[in-house]
């Protein structure tokens, strides 16, 4: 194949039928790879998050720090998403709470959980990830995990009896007119913002907020059984019984936002061919003789004569 009929990373990723991540997200995420800062800022940026976390993480440990801030870290993390992220990675941020909701609530719902274990964190604009946002996101997936882990066991059952009706997003204000001083893609971001989370949790609640992302596994198995749809199974990561806070925490949230996508959009799919399912199945299907009857009159059968001693 020669080179000018050779298609791009970024050409083969948009037209990808595997990828069930919605069109105009799909876009988005292209387009923040791409930026200069994700080629350039994040290697080295990368590199030193990771060794200023550990470092904050161990010290806190070692001094028995277990002082919050959780007011300052919102307000830190909205000054910065306001004035140093681009608008695209802002948006992917905040719709990522959004969807994360949208499949717990799935799971509670089609779990047969009251309405009392569903959540409602649902930001539509960056003013909305204060208050305590980024907390709440990942307590809410121990919240249902555990609600549903007390509940009866799973069992899988035809999409059609689904209720796919929590999936929608609704319109994203990331905030575009703001005076960006730069526009930094999303995973850059992610690795800045990583140090003030160290900073303002105390080592148990960052080890807790670490964790919930290893808890994709658990989800993605409870949307297989009640879908019975497997191919959930197959985007499963690392086993939810390893503990851990060195990893790479920046590259785990990416991919773990990822995964929302990815089961979101599976979900969006199974929702659609349910719709369609209900369309071409009729109300009272006819049977074989009814059909027959309608179709070709000789098949009718004559009426019955009714005997004289019956009458």
């Amino acid at each position: 194949m020669s080179e000018l009929s050779a298609p791009s990373i970024w050409e083969v990723m948009a037209v990808d039928q595997s990828i069930p991540i919605d069109p105009a997200t799909l876009q988005l995420v292209i387009g923040d790879q791409r930026r200069a800062s994700r080629t350039f800022a994040y290697p080295w940026l990368r590199i030193v998050s990771r060794v200023l976390v550990a470092l904050i993480v161990i010290a806190k440990r070692l001094l028995r720090v277990q002082v919050t801030a959780h007011a300052l870290m919102d307000r830190m993390c909205l000054w910065f998403l306001r004035r140093f992220v681009s608008p695209a990675a802002v948006s992917l941020l905040i719709r990522h709470f959004i969807v994360e909701t949208n499949l717990l609530n799935f799971c509670a719902r089609n779990s047969g959980l009251s309405a009392a274990a569903e959540v409602s964190l649902r930001p539509v604009r960056l003013a909305d990830l204060g208050n305590r946002a980024v907390t709440e996101h990942d307590l809410n997936v121990y919240r249902v995990l555990f609600a549903l882990g007390c509940a009866s066991p799973l069992a899988g059952r035809p999409s059609r009896s689904l209720d796919f009706s929590m999936l929608g997003v609704p319109q994203i204000d990331p905030e575009p007119r703001s005076r960006r001083l730069l526009r930094l893609d999303i995973q850059t971001a992610l690795c800045l913002m990583n140090i003030p989370f160290a900073l303002c949790l105390t080592p148990d609640e960052y080890r807790r907020a670490v964790h919930s992302m290893r808890l994709d596994t658990s989800l993605l198995s409870i949307l297989a059984e009640l879908t019975g749809d497997q191919v959930f199974r197959c985007w499963q990561a690392a086993p939810p019984v390893r503990v851990s806070s060195s990893a790479d925490v920046p590259a785990m949230v990416y991919e773990h936002a990822v995964l929302c996508e990815y089961a979101h959009g599976r979900l969006t799919r199974l929702a659609q061919s349910a719709d369609r399912g209900r369309a071409r199945t009729p109300a009272q299907p006819m049977d074989r003789l009814a059909l027959r009857a309608a179709v070709r009159p000789e098949y009718r059968q004559p009426p019955r004569k009714v005997p004289s001693s019956e009458r």
